[in-house]
């Protein structure tokens, strides 16, 4: 798979945000992009190849892997990525209405189109509950569907064609626990970030809109 879209879109969307905005784009394109491309993805390559039961019967091996993988971990990050990163493109949008607004009108509507103010705001605000609804989503699907946050060495499996209970050993377990673990770290770190950063902007212009009141009610 081709990641250098989604570098091109944390790259565009780097030029609108917060200071914590900007350590949001380093921490998934660091932690979690680069991690993912250049160790994990390999880790998973040929985890269905690399699984093995304690019996050749036809159709059993692949049966127990469809249930105990029913979504590849691999698979399911790599959408995690792209959906916690997509409403990004929310506020590249609103910028580019606002750039062609100015374009078409051929006069000055707005101080800088990439401020932040009035419904580019909002924008901003409503992808960061996106961003942060989608991750804490997947970390739900990855507990449910895997039984928690656990890699086992040996899984037992009974479903038919297998003739009785079978073990089936998953490879390198110990690997794909400590980067399951590191990913799912890193995806609560970005959590915290875009709390941070909501309750941060709230905060800056509650306080703004508060204080041009005052000074009105004053004058």
């Amino acid at each position: 798979m081709s990641w250098g879209f989604l570098r091109d879109l944390l790259s565009g969307v780097n030029k609108y945000s917060t200071g914590i905005g900007r350590i949001w784009v380093a921490v998934v394109f660091i932690l979690r992009l680069l991690v993912y491309i250049v160790a994990a993805e390999n880790i998973w390559k040929y985890e269905h190849d690399e699984f093995e039961c304690n019996i050749k019967q036809p159709g059993c091996e692949n049966v127990c892997f469809d249930h105990f993988f029913p979504i590849s971990h691999i698979r399911l990050w790599a959408l995690q990525l792209i959906m916690v990163s997509t409403p990004s493109l929310l506020v590249i949008f609103h910028v580019a209405y606002r750039e062609n607004r100015e374009k078409h009108r051929n006069q000055k509507l707005y101080k800088s189109p990439g401020e932040r103010d009035g419904g580019l705001l909002c924008t901003y605000l409503i992808s960061l509950i996106l961003k942060t609804v989608f991750e804490i989503v997947f970390l739900f699907l990855f507990y449910k569907l895997y039984n928690g946050f656990e890699v086992p060495r040996l899984v037992k499996c009974d479903i038919r064609p297998c003739p009785n209970t079978v073990d089936c050993y998953i490879s390198k377990p110990t690997e794909k626990m400590i980067f399951l673990y590191f990913l799912v770290a890193a995806s609560c770190l970005c959590i915290a970030l875009n709390l941070s950063e909501f309750s941060y902007l709230i905060f800056k212009y509650s306080t703004k809109w508060y204080l041009k009141r005052y000074i009105k009610k004053r004058q």
